[in-house]
């Protein structure tokens, strides 16, 4: 049934893609007693980057040559890429994996916002009312001055600044550019820089459960990865893109199986105000964007 309709073939691929991802941070943060942070991170980075390396020679796309507007970029990118990871998964250790799920989920917003003031990127006021409500339930979630406020929630609000400058400097590159080579990159960079991180923690012994759960993680996010990327290759994406906040979902329960973590009135009410608020702001500009070509 799925083969014959591409839009639920790319709303499954969707909500897979977003599986893979929760599954992986609720791995990490498992891990979190057994192993040091930077150093999980820069072992499951050695995993990632040698998939992806291994899916890029298999298209042809291992070395590329870029063009100097595109270096600049690509340097932009990978310190998105590098700073996202390293302050999601530091603020993800110590908060619930709904929370910081949740809090992420408000980078299409932020993305529009600076979209339209910095880029000049056309964007209607109840976009822009969109985007208030979308802050206003980030805002219930993290809850400044409340006793559940930390800087690990902090750490989660820094590395959705981090995801905007990743995927603002993203849309920079020429068209030829391979999505696989810079994803190879962006993963080179984060393993790297959270190796040099590594060298400051206390490492700790690799037991073969550590290296199953972080071959575990590695293959988790590499999953997500491909799902992504054939999701954008299947159906409508106004009609796909609204599946990627069955991420919320997926870190509830797991968050609730795995952790016993139960989301509280505010963080639910925060989650649910961010997707429909991202969901109207998509379909807004999906609508506009018809209009326009029309």
């Amino acid at each position: 049934m799925f083969a014959d309709n591409p839009n639920m073939r790319g709303a499954m691929l969707m909500m897979a893609s977003m599986a893979g991802f929760v599954f992986n941070d609720s791995i990490m943060k498992y891990l979190a007693a057994d192993i040091s942070l930077y150093q999980s991170i820069f072992i499951r980075g050695l995993i990632v980057t040698a998939l992806i390396a291994a899916l890029a020679w298999r298209y042809g796309v291992l070395r590329q040559s870029l063009e100097k507007r595109d270096r600049f970029w690509m340097g932009w990118r990978a310190l998105g890429e590098s700073g996202s990871t390293l302050c999601y998964l530091t603020g993800l250790m110590q908060i619930p994996i709904a929370a910081a799920a949740s809090i992420q989920q408000a980078v299409p917003l932020v993305i529009t916002f600076i979209g339209a003031i910095w880029l000049g990127e056309q964007v209607g006021w109840r976009r822009y009312l969109a985007i208030i409500v979308g802050f206003l339930g980030v805002l219930l979630i993290v809850r400044p001055g409340a006793d559940n406020f930390n800087i690990y929630v902090m750490f989660s609000v820094a590395g959705v600044l981090f995801l905007v400058l990743r995927d603002l400097s993203t849309r920079q590159f020429s068209s030829d550019v391979s999505s696989l080579f810079v994803a190879l990159i962006g993963s080179l960079l984060v393993t790297v820089s959270s190796g040099i991180l590594s060298l400051f923690e206390t490492w700790q012994p690799l037991t073969w459960p550590v290296m199953v759960g972080l071959s575990g993680a590695a293959g988790f996010i590499f999953f997500g990865y491909l799902c992504g990327v054939m999701t954008m290759r299947a159906g409508d994406i106004a009609f796909v893109s609204p599946f990627r906040y069955t991420v919320l979902i997926w870190a509830a329960l797991l968050g609730y199986l795995v952790f016993d973590e139960v989301p509280d009135n505010y963080m639910l009410m925060g989650g649910l105000v961010i997707a429909l608020a991202g969901v109207y702001s998509f379909y807004r500009e999906t609508r506009q964007s018809k209009t326009s070509a029309s």
